[in-house]
């Protein structure tokens, strides 16, 4: 009988039987699922696997976010916005401002897109007046969600070209041949009060009475004639009126004084498009060698402003049944706080 080695083996009977030839290629055949299985798993180590992670639920956040799962050496993951953003047909929130031309077409907007929680912010400052309707502005509630504030309408009311040239001159020096040109030129602004408007600007200025048109032209009409003059003697008046009196210097000046007004008025519209109201100028002017300079001053423009826009505040809080607040939101139009 043959050597046995530990490998060998026997029958039942104790008969040696000779060992099979082990066959590489045989031990590594498998069924087509396994392929499957392994090809799955080779990809997955070197691949990207999409997927969705669930939130806890907090407010402003989904239930679920898209995310990339990158296998390999450094595996991470990933956010699918960015991807997900390049292939958006339509914002995903409103957003932006509109700008409008008038407060009727603010109310009209505002009531086509408002929600339960929109709100008006005014701001009367008499050199910027504005109007600007939050859509998506706070939950009304302490409780309520916060909004992101960046969907609004906003109306500049818009100075009229005159009031623009009479506030651009307001306080401003100018020599008697610009004081002169410049009254000349803005005469069609200046009107005459009735008595009784008369009288309230007069006690509001602390005068006897608001100089008429007729007085003003006179007064730039003297002082075209005496430009090359110096003013001798100024007297001032119970009336609140002044005398200026004027060396001869030159032909066609005939030495007489010339009465300046302590007060005029003007009619211009303050805002484009609407209609022209009343107000009041209180004119100053100053002598140094005979030279002589004036100033005028809009009384209490920031009043005037202040009250066109209280008026359009009502208007908007009946046609849009909104809250008005006289003020700026707590967030910018991109939605940053401060």
């Amino acid at each position: 009988m043959a050597d046995k080695t530990a490998t060998d083996t026997t029958d039942a009977a104790g008969e040696f039987i000779a060992p099979t030839t082990w066959n590489s290629t045989d031990a590594l055949r498998l069924d087509g699922d396994a392929v499957d299985k392994l090809a799955e798993l080779g990809a997955r180590a070197s691949g990207v696997t999409a997927a969705s992670i669930d939130l806890v639920p907090a407010p402003g956040l989904p239930d679920q976010i898209p995310v990339a799962f990158i296998h390999g050496d450094k595996p991470e993951v990933m956010s699918l916005k960015a991807l997900a953003e390049q292939w958006r047909t339509r914002p995903d929130r409103r957003e932006g401002t509109a700008k409008v031309g008038d407060v009727a077409s603010l109310c009209a907007l505002t009531n086509r897109q408002k929600t339960e929680h929109s709100v008006v912010f005014a701001n009367s400052d008499w050199k910027h007046p504005s109007l600007q309707t939050i859509i998506d502005y706070h939950a009304a509630t302490p409780e309520g969600d916060a909004d992101n504030g960046r969907h609004r309408i906003r109306y500049d009311f818009p100075f009229s070209d005159e009031w623009q040239v009479w506030t651009g001159h307001d306080g401003k020096a100018m020599d008697q041949a610009e004081f002169a040109e410049f009254m000349e030129e803005r005469a069609p602004d200046m009107t005459t009060l009735v008595e009784a408007e008369a009288a309230h600007f007069a006690r509001e200025l602390q005068l006897p009475a608001i100089g008429t048109p007729a007085q003003i032209f006179a007064l730039a009409r003297g002082l075209q004639i005496n430009v090359e003059s110096k003013v001798k003697q100024d007297i001032r008046l119970q009336s609140g009126e002044t005398k200026l009196v004027f060396e001869e210097q030159h032909s066609g000046s005939d030495g007489q004084p010339i009465s300046v007004p302590g007060a005029f008025a003007l009619s211009i519209p303050l805002f484009y498009g609407q209609e022209p109201i009343a107000v009041p100028v209180r004119l100053r002017y100053r002598v140094r060698n005979g030279a002589i300079h004036w100033t005028y001053r809009l009384f209490r423009v920031d009043r005037l402003v202040a009250e066109a826009v209280d008026h359009a505040k009502t208007e908007v809080a009946a046609v849009t049944g909104l809250p008005v607040y006289e003020g700026t939101p707590e967030m910018d139009n991109r939605a940053r706080i401060g």
